[in-house]
């Protein structure tokens, strides 16, 4: 097997690779926090900065679309054909 760019983006290899690398991060991170004997708020702030990040990670992961997807798929919106609404 070949790995070409269009192989790369049908896989979605790089958002898998970051949202698995952020999923370790973030647990590293949540146990780094739990066995500080008395947090600050600055290594709260930490903590949340780390989480809020992976709201956008998820974010762009979900929304995220391949290059195949984005090209092959189209919706046809207005339509009366698609509605199934007659313009009488």
């Amino acid at each position: 097997m070949k790995v070409t760019p269009e192989w790369l983006d049908k896989w979605r290899i790089w958002p898998r690779m970051i949202i698995t690398l952020y999923g370790i991060a973030f647990y590293q991170t949540t146990n780094w926090f739990m066995n500080l004997p008395d947090p600050s708020n600055a290594q709260a702030g930490f903590v949340s900065v780390i989480v809020g990040a992976g709201a956008g990670f998820f974010g762009i992961y979900v929304n995220g679309k391949s290059a195949t997807n984005a090209t092959t798929h189209s919706t046809n919106y207005g339509s009366s054909s698609s509605s199934g609404y007659s313009d009488k």
